[in-house]
């Protein structure tokens, strides 16, 4: 692991030295290796001129790039944890809280439990149905359909829901093939933390916010649909203010 940005040898030691970072932090203060990965800020002006979209390339061993997360705002940022969560989702353990749920094990995670104004983070319900029981999977068409919907808040824009790849059940009493859910699956958001002026300032040293909404289900097995089900769900994050502390004059951007 390894960042870039436009920054010199000197900012950076001082930036890794006050945040305790133990990766190598790379210097590009022509920004030619930000050019040449297509990344430039061509918005930046004054001393954030030459600067970086912040984000992630995904490199493989033999140099290819494999994945790449970027956002088009200079203020929201993905986590760490949001991106191990994408990349290697079966290597992330569920840590979360279970909830109370009919027919189905219910455990609600999160990539991230800090993070700052502009953070990108991943809420997660994780599920686990008994043998011979499925729910129906949100493309199913004359079913309840499974389907997660958070709340809108003015704090928090929610991007797209991604359910896991369904699987194909064959009723043969109704003599009807559904997509379905079975045995453990994963459900996962993307929450982006707003960045407004208003928002920062509210955060003072500190604020939590919770992320609030319902999972919806109805679970079957091979004789009986049981009643739709709908699950309060929530998540708690505490958001923490950015650092606001530029290097030492001597060494800044002029």
């Amino acid at each position: 692991m390894a960042a870039i940005s436009y920054d010199t040898p000197e900012i950076l030691q001082d930036f890794a030295g006050r945040h305790n970072i133990e990766f190598s932090l790379l210097s590009d203060p022509d920004s030619q290796i930000i050019r040449q990965y297509g990344v430039l800020n061509e918005e930046a002006t004054g001393f954030t001129k030459g600067m970086a979209f912040p984000g992630y390339f995904f490199v493989t061993p033999d140099q290819h790039i494999r994945e790449k997360f970027f956002e088009s705002a200079y203020t929201d940022r993905y986590t760490a944890g949001n991106l191990l969560l994408k990349l290697f989702p079966d290597l992330v353990e569920a840590t979360g809280r279970e909830v109370s749920s009919p027919h189905m094990k219910v455990t609600l995670s999160q990539s991230d439990e800090v993070v700052v104004p502009g953070s990108r983070f991943t809420v997660v319900v994780e599920s686990e149905l008994p043998p011979g029981v499925h729910v129906y999977a949100p493309e199913v068409k004359g079913y309840k359909p499974t389907q997660l919907i958070l709340e809108p808040s003015v704090e928090l824009k929610l991007e797209s829901v991604r359910y896991p790849q369904s699987q194909v059940l064959y009723l043969p009493a109704i003599k009807e093939s559904v997509p379905v859910f079975e045995g453990k699956f994963r459900i996962a958001q993307d929450l982006v933390v707003s960045a407004d002026r208003s928002f920062r300032a509210s955060v003072g040293s500190g604020r939590a916010i919770t992320a609030t909404g319902t999972l919806l289900y109805q679970a079957c097995n091979d004789t009986t649909c049981f009643l739709p089900q709908t699950l309060p769900v929530s998540w708690d994050v505490q958001v923490i203010p950015l650092d606001p502390a530029r290097s030492p004059g001597s060494i800044q951007h002029k």
